[in-house]
């Protein structure tokens, strides 16, 4: 087992393939906005240099599961703030973390957001072992 997966060391968590195709089939992504050559979900998508948070998301269907570190506030808000734009639905995978600032600016009580708390906790990667919290998916369009 990778030790770095379940310690503070690992800011990434690979989308289990079950829940991205469960969500895929929802809602046809056309663009994975963090990703890297090896567990991108879509055909286009953005890797860690070409750095999703200063693209444009315009008339995509996103999906976006940030780094849960420190820079998961600007994660978050880029994704609400993609998702006013026309033609742009943006689904997001984080921790289900509600008492941080960023919940409450731009998930909690919006009117195009979405909130579904899945039941249990994700398996993510190869991992045998479930992560150490519960997630969300916020759904914004």
């Amino acid at each position: 087992m990778n030790k770095v997966l379940f310690s503070s060391k690992s800011i990434e968590w690979e989308t289990p393939i079950d829940l991205f195709n469960e969500l895929d089939r929802e809602f046809h992504f056309t663009l994975d906005v963090c990703a890297d050559n090896n567990n991108h979900k879509c055909n286009k998508y953005f890797t860690k240099e070409e750095n999703g948070l200063v693209q444009d998301w315009s008339n995509e269907v996103v999906f976006c599961n940030p780094p849960y570190g420190r820079e998961i506030y600007d994660w978050v808000k880029k994704c609400y703030l993609e998702s006013q734009k026309k033609n742009t639905i943006v689904v997001l995978l984080i921790p289900s973390r509600t008492d941080t600032k960023y919940f409450h600016e731009f998930l909690y009580k919006k009117d195009n957001v979405e909130l579904r708390f899945l039941k249990g906790r994700l398996k993510f990667g190869n991992s045998k072992n479930s992560a150490p919290f519960p997630s969300l998916i916020a759904i914004m369009r």
